[in-house]
């Protein structure tokens, strides 16, 4: 078996705009994920609703605070 050494050029890439677009989903998920751990006693669905809103909220930020 041989390793090919161009093996670079099957890379996918990450439009910025496809990274803004996750953010913001994940982020309106954890609302979500919150207000429904909320209604139905689940401490774990408010704990990872919280977690995605926090990773959500530091994302959008950094893209509004560092320019660039």
């Amino acid at each position: 078996m041989r390793f090919q050494e161009n093996q670079l050029d099957n890379i996918a890439t990450v439009d910025p705009g496809m990274m803004l677009g996750t953010v913001i989903y994940t982020f309106l998920l954890g609302i979500f994920f919150i207000v429904f751990g909320i209604k139905v006693h689940k401490r774990w669905i408010v704990f990872w609703g919280a977690t995605m809103v926090l990773a959500g909220g530091a994302y959008l930020t950094a893209i509004l605070v560092v320019p660039g």
